[in-house]
């Protein structure tokens, strides 16, 4: 086999170049098959890796050539409508947050006229005139929380998903309230009577439970330890000596009625756990009045035994 591929390849040399003295040589490897090309495999672990071949790659690149740019991705129709609702229904909730707020911002600078005219209170002997000031801010609020029940019938049924927005509020305007009365009558304010100052009813906006309690713990924070002078302090010391007996006595049926409730762990039980503590101030304060031997109207209890002897 061998010599016979020799003979064919001087004679093809042969007849290619007539002229012997310039040698033509043809490498035998142009004559050979070309080897295939095999990629190498890697192996990661149990499983393996083949690179891809030079010819594979050369076929990707023209059809990548052929086919021009690849197409981006797009999403799917549900779900930019899924999220085009989704910028709607927040961009009406923010509006009508904003406006829910514009009203709470009134009703908080109604509060604080309230809580300013109170404030001569402490200072003498509560009197008709005094209150009526405070008094004639019940209307406005009125009429403010007719304007914040108009913006929540927009939204139907939400009404605890925007209630944190004004919750605060309206636990102080219900301390004011039952603070209030309390001067008047001597007694409590019952719920149903606050929803009637503020023109609230159950069906629709009505006066949440817990804003209601936590409200009558605020107010037993004002007869005892408010934010300026002491109301029970001031009024013994204006010659009241009654307030203690009288604050000693609302406060004790509070504080029962309180426990009749079974309170979670949360902000309304902190405040209910602090009445205890206004409890026993008042204690402190009618023990000293009364070891004194002080009367309702200023007099000793031995003086006015002599006054009625003679």
């Amino acid at each position: 086999m061998r010599p016979a591929f020799k003979n064919a390849y001087f004679n093809l040399s042969k007849s290619l170049n007539p002229n012997p003295k310039i040698p033509i040589f043809f490498p035998l490897h142009a004559f050979l098959p070309l080897p295939t090309f095999q990629s190498p495999t890697f192996r990661f672990g149990s499983g393996s890796f083949r690179t891809p071949s030079p010819s594979s790659v050369s076929l990707c690149s023209s059809s990548m050539a052929g086919g021009g740019e690849a197409q981006a991705p797009t999403s799917s129709p549900s779900l930019e409508k899924q999220f085009e609702d989704f910028r709607v229904q927040l961009q009406e909730s923010g509006s009508l947050r904003e406006r829910i707020r514009a009203v709470v911002m009134e009703i908080e600078s109604t509060t604080r006229l309230m809580y300013a005219s109170l404030l001569l209170v402490h200072q003498s002997r509560p009197t008709p005139e005094l209150l009526e000031k405070a008094k004639a801010q019940i209307g406005v609020l009125k009429e403010l929380y007719n304007r914040l029940a108009e913006v929540l019938r927009e939204c139907d049924g939400q009404y605890y998903r925007y209630h944190g927005d004004w919750r605060s509020e309206t636990q102080t305007v219900v301390s004011l309230l039952a603070f209030m009365h309390w001067l008047e009558t001597g007694s409590l304010l019952m719920h149903s009577e606050a929803e009637e100052k503020l023109g609230l009813n159950n069906s629709g906006f009505g006066l949440d439970i817990e804003d209601y309690l936590v409200g009558l713990c605020f107010m037993s924070n004002e007869l005892i330890v408010p934010l300026q002078p002491r109301y029970v302090v001031n009024q013994v010391t204006a010659g009241d000596y009654d307030c203690p007996r009288k604050v000693l006595k609302f406060l004790t049926d509070l504080h029962a009625a309180f426990r009749m409730l079974n309170l979670r762990n949360d902000f309304l039980r902190k405040k209910f756990d602090g009445m205890k503590y206004d409890l026993r101030r008042v204690e402190e304060v009618y023990y000293d009045v009364k070891i004194r031997g002080l009367t309702a109207n200023g007099d000793p209890i031995g003086e006015q035994g002599n006054h009625g002897e003679s």
